[in-house]
């Protein structure tokens, strides 16, 4: 269902959508009759396919949303506040509905804001509080009892503050806002060809196709036997984004630099190898097949007087059973070729990849992993072109010193720096802004700079020879004498 005019986009099935209460998120993929339990509330998204990205809704009975009506809210009550809360003893007994009334409201199915409302008639301490006291035990007991979510559509901004709230360590406690310098600092664009090297479940990545908007392309190199992309599937991007995107594994960057990469021959027609390999092992299935029925014939020799219906029972079995056993080869046989397919295509896609890398003009490098970076970028840098940034992240600074003094010692790069991002939250309420008494201690250090050509001749003494004696013979001696 497509969005009208000025409207946003709608939730379709199939979708991977954010659920938001507050300051906690989740994603989750938007299915028919499939269970959600988020916050201690379980429900399911069946009535949220078609409403617009942003609706709030309500968990009603029987685990079903509904889409939270605007109430304007008349709160006589707070208007009679007192001057301070000193006279206020907590003793549990300024309430006077009990947890069975409570319950007991709830199975009725009254909705939590009628809870909410019912706490403050009866309590006793309430017109005594502040009016802030009573705006902070408002909006307490309406997150205890009001079960509303927000489903919200998946972008960098949610997601980072996603993980970094939920899981911080899988994606290396990189901050949204460290995230947010890395894609301006590489100069994240369309149109791009960009090299991404990180371990943080495919976020830092679904963040630069985001930012890029399926135009460009990008190079992801990746650890290990194939690369992690949880994150970067919640973000629900089109199937067109994924055309452009190629990976490398980082195993092979050394034979590609050295010039020594090669894959093995890819086979023109990849089942013949398969089929050939699979009519020998039917053979040899076929003669261990012929070897039991002699030995069947033998015990059915020594008693065939005695034991005739048996015979044609087993031979009945036989037959079935050989029936059994082609249909299951001929399952073996399609799967053997689906998977020897996939492999062919896999293969021809390394190849791709493999020919872009070795044009060496990509147009920025984007480092975050748990790896030391030093080695990394050292490699990758040879496949960046002159005049483009590159950014690595690190959670510590002392890795990121080390690839430092590296660099400026190799030399081929500019305006080299080393930064820390720092970030406060704020409360801004009337007469109480602040900054929030919890806030994140770091967000982690970003080494960021700028390839030039890198030249290597200016201290070899061979090259100054050959440059001597490319020089006019008059011009040489010139030069000799004024060394003299």
């Amino acid at each position: 269902m497509e969005a009208g005019p000025g409207m946003g986009p709608r939730i379709r099935e199939g979708d991977c959508a954010v659920l938001k209460r507050d300051d906690v998120f989740k994603a989750v993929p938007v299915l028919r009759r499939r269970k959600i339990i988020f916050e201690k509330q379980w429900f399911y998204l069946d009535n949220a396919i078609g409403h617009i990205y942003g609706t709030t809704f309500e968990v009603t009975s029987g685990g079903n949303l509904q889409p939270k009506q605007e109430v304007e809210e008349t709160t006589t009550e707070t208007k009679e506040a007192g001057t301070d809360n000193r006279n206020i003893v907590d003793d549990g007994k300024s309430q006077k509905l009990t947890h069975d009334d409570i319950k007991a409201l709830k199975d009725k199915g009254i909705k939590g804001q009628e809870i909410v409302q019912q706490l403050i008639e009866n309590s006793t301490t309430f017109r005594d509080k502040t009016e802030f006291a009573q705006d902070k035990y408002i909006k307490k007991k309406k997150k205890k009892y009001e079960a509303v979510i927000t489903i919200v559509k998946p972008s960098t901004r949610i997601l980072s503050t996603m993980y970094y709230a939920r899981e911080p360590g899988k994606i290396n406690h990189l901050r949204y806002d460290t995230l947010a310098q890395m894609l301006t600092l590489g100069n994240i664009r369309a149109g791009n060809k960009m090299i991404v090297m990180e371990t943080c479940a495919g976020l830092v990545l679904g963040a630069v196709m985001e930012r890029m908007g399926g135009y460009g392309s990008i190079i992801q190199m990746y650890p290990g036997g194939e690369p992690v992309r949880a994150a970067t599937s919640c973000f629900g991007f089109p199937k067109v984004f994924f055309d452009n995107l190629h990976e490398f594994p980082l195993s092979k960057v050394d034979s590609l630099l050295s010039g020594t990469f090669s894959m093995e021959t890819l086979p023109s027609e990849p089942e013949d190898n398969m089929l050939v390999e699979e009519e020998s092992n039917g053979m040899t299935d076929g003669k261990q097949t012929s070897l039991q029925e002699t030995e069947d014939e033998s015990t059915t020799e020594t008693a065939m007087e005695v034991k005739q219906t048996e015979e044609q029972e087993t031979m009945d079995i036989n037959t079935e059973d050989v029936g059994f056993k082609e249909n299951k080869e001929k399952e073996n046989k399609e799967n053997v070729r689906e998977k020897q397919r996939k492999q062919w295509e896999r293969r021809k896609k390394l190849i791709e990849t493999a020919t872009l890398l070795r044009e060496k003009n990509a147009d920025g490098l984007i480092v975050a992993s748990k790896f030391h970076p030093t080695p990394l970028l050292l490699s990758l840098l040879e496949f960046v072109a002159p005049s483009r940034p590159f950014v690595v992240y690190c959670q510590y600074k002392e890795p990121l010193l080390e690839c430092y003094a590296k660099l400026r010692e190799r030399g081929g790069v500019i305006n080299l720096k080393l930064s820390e991002t720092w970030l406060r939250n704020y409360q801004v309420l009337p007469d109480r802004s602040h900054p929030k008494l919890t806030m994140s201690g770091g967000g982690g250090y970003l080494l960021s700079g700028i390839t030039v050509v890198l030249d290597n001749g200016k201290s070899d003494s061979s090259n100054l020879d050959a440059l001597k004696m490319e020089e006019p013979s008059s011009k040489r001696c010139k030069v000799q004498d004024l060394h003299c």
